[in-house]
């Protein structure tokens, strides 16, 4: 393959490439995702309090 035509198709890739890489704009987390941070949030904040572990 002549190198002239190797880099004008290493350039058309690296268009595609680019064209394909715009960033997307970040969409909320749903209902049920925040929900189970939430839920983990709260469990971690009932563990850490003091007098919470039970001793057997």
């Amino acid at each position: 393959m002549h190198p002239d035509i190797h880099l004008t198709l290493h350039h058309a890739r690296t268009a595609e490439l680019s064209a394909e890489a715009v960033p997307r704009p970040a969409r909320r987390p749903d209902l049920r995702t925040r929900l189970g941070w939430t839920l983990v949030e709260v469990g971690l904040r009932l563990a850490a309090r003091p007098g919470t572990a039970t001793a057997h």
